[in-house]
């Protein structure tokens, strides 16, 4: 992007600049003044707050979820995710399943936190600001037998649960012992309480019951995948934890990578050419969470849980892409080769022969990264219609998603 360039300078003739000893005395005392003001508004600790316009001041934010949200979990603990990942915003590899940005990254921009560092990377890693526990390929459900022949993480969220308490049971004790790392690298005490737990996982569930089950078997698992992230939330609470933002599933059967594996027949396409059924099983779980999210309301009324409906927001934009400047929404950057979806970092054998695939020239006109990921510019159309609480279920923007005063 070229600098700005400066427009013709007018030259104006001085006024007297003589001033009374009185006029001097309190012209010096408001300059001070405003210099405080403005030094006041722009510290550290109250950037949340200017942020939000006075609305709440998470110090913090504890993720849980998979590749829609990781940002260096899956890296650190098994290869890092290569180029050409990261190349619109970051300019390299960063720990994304994406060109740039993923939703998390645009909630944390609007809190005023830093982006989160992931729980498992240790090297360069500062949790003041809290911690990312997703990682790429992880699910709901325990790993088993059908998860690990599908070459999804061991990492499922009761893991990242138990990561959580060691993070915290060992960060209280850091800070009784006076650790000058606990202060600087770590959140206080009392940050654990005043926090942002955010959720977004159940994709990878659904992606793994598709390659194993009939559509019949897989919605009778929906209630086990839902009352399990309920218990999540549970735990969390008894945690310490308050304000919740839990993001439902978005439509699946619209990934490329869906429509490309399972090519829909013309009685089961909608309107967009997604897999109809696919998508109506990803609805299915979302009311049933949405449910188990209103009876977590009745138990726990002291809490904020803002349920999100991230599947609008998706179908929303795939359906009117070319309206919002996007090119074709079932394609994707990178990953796909004529009517096979390959990982867009890997070389593909078509045909016997050795082909690179490499990314599409503008990843800003398109919806889909890799064929199963959001690009930066889709995840930020996204965050930007989610966070001003429009598709919350009660309606409550993130700036003002603060958990709810105890009852007497």
């Amino acid at each position: 992007m070229d600098g700005a360039r400066p427009g013709n300078v007018i030259r104006r003739q001085p006024h007297s600049t003589r001033r009374s000893p009185l006029e001097a005395a309190v012209a010096l005392a408001l300059l001070i003044i405003a210099y405080w003001a403005f030094s006041a508004t722009r510290s550290p600790s109250n950037v949340s707050r200017a942020n939000s316009g006075g609305g709440c001041n998470f110090p913090a934010i504890f993720n849980f979820g998979d590749s829609n949200s990781d940002t260096g979990g899956k890296s650190a603990a098994f290869h890092r995710i290569p180029y050409p990942n990261g190349v619109t915003f970051f300019g390299k590899p960063s720990g994304r399943y994406s060109d740039g940005k993923v939703i998390l990254d645009f909630v944390a921009e609007k809190l005023g936190l830093p982006y989160l560092t992931a729980y498992l990377d240790s090297i360069g890693a500062n949790f003041r600001h809290g911690a990312n526990f997703a990682t790429g390929g992880s699910t709901i459900e325990p790993l088993n037998t059908r998860i690990f022949q599908g070459g999804y993480s061991p990492i499922s969220l009761d893991i990242q649960l138990w990561q959580f308490e060691q993070f915290k049971a060992r960060t209280l004790e850091l800070h009784e012992e006076g650790s000058s790392y606990a202060k600087t690298g770590l959140p206080r005490p009392e940050d654990f309480g005043k926090a942002l737990y955010t959720i977004d996982i159940v994709q990878n569930d659904l992606h793994s019951a598709l390659e194993s089950m009939t559509e019949e078997q897989m919605l009778e698992l929906l209630p086990s995948l839902t009352t399990r992230l309920a218990g999540a939330v549970d735990k969390l609470y008894q945690q310490g934890a308050r304000a919740f933002w839990i993001h439902n599933t978005g439509p699946i059967g619209c990934l490329p990578f869906s429509v490309i594996t399972y090519p829909p027949e013309p009685n089961n396409v909608d309107g967009n050419g997604c897999v109809a059924s696919h998508n109506e099983i990803a609805q299915a779980l979302n009311r049933l969470l949405k449910d188990q999210v209103s009876k977590l309301r009745l138990r726990l009324p002291d809490a904020k849980l803002n349920f999100i409906d991230l599947y609008s927001v998706r179908y929303s934009l795939i359906s009117e892409a070319k309206k919002h400047g996007f090119a074709d929404p079932l394609g994707c950057c990178c990953g796909r080769y004529g009517d096979r979806h390959f990982d867009c970092w890997k070389k593909a054998v078509v045909n016997g022969t050795e082909i690179s695939l490499t990314p599409c020239r503008d990843p800003l006109k398109v919806i889909s990264w890799d064929g199963v990921h959001y690009s930066h510019a889709a995840n930020e159309w996204a965050a930007e219609r989610i966070i001003n609480g429009s598709l919350s279920d009660i309606h409550v923007p993130l700036l003002e998603s603060c958990p709810n005063p105890a009852s007497p």
